[in-house]
């Protein structure tokens, strides 16, 4: 299964110490996609960051390796629920707002429950 993965969704490792694509694994993802919004969004924050902010978007930064890389520029919101809904793909997110238009287009969201594991929501 098909799932992409939100800026704070990479933030997730450095800030909670769960390895999302294990726990991604677990829930039977098995493509992992980043568009090219959310890796604009990850640089800013390596530059405007300090801290373990920084230390996370850096790791965040590494972490998109494991990712197919997405064209798509605009609003990464915008452009996440875009793309979720032409490739039929999981999102995988923290931000409640996003949380909230996914289930407006019934889109599978997947977060971070009792900050250990990621389950679908």
């Amino acid at each position: 299964m098909k799932i992409i993965i939100d800026t704070n969704g990479f933030m997730i490792p450095v800030q909670f110490g769960v390895d999302i694509f294990e726990e991604l694994k677990r829930l039977g993802f098995n493509e992992f996609y980043v568009p090219e919004a959310v890796e604009f969004e990850i640089e800013k924050l390596i530059k405007r960051e300090k801290g373990s902010n920084r230390t996370a978007a850096k790791v965040a930064r590494s972490m998109m390796d494991r990712c197919e890389r997405i064209a798509g520029t605009g609003p990464a919101d915008d452009v996440i629920l875009r793309l979720a809904r032409e490739m039929e793909a999981a999102v995988l997110t923290n931000d409640i707002g996003l949380k909230r238009r996914l289930a407006e287009y019934r889109v599978q969201a997947v977060s971070l429950r009792q900050k250990n594991r990621l389950d679908v929501v």
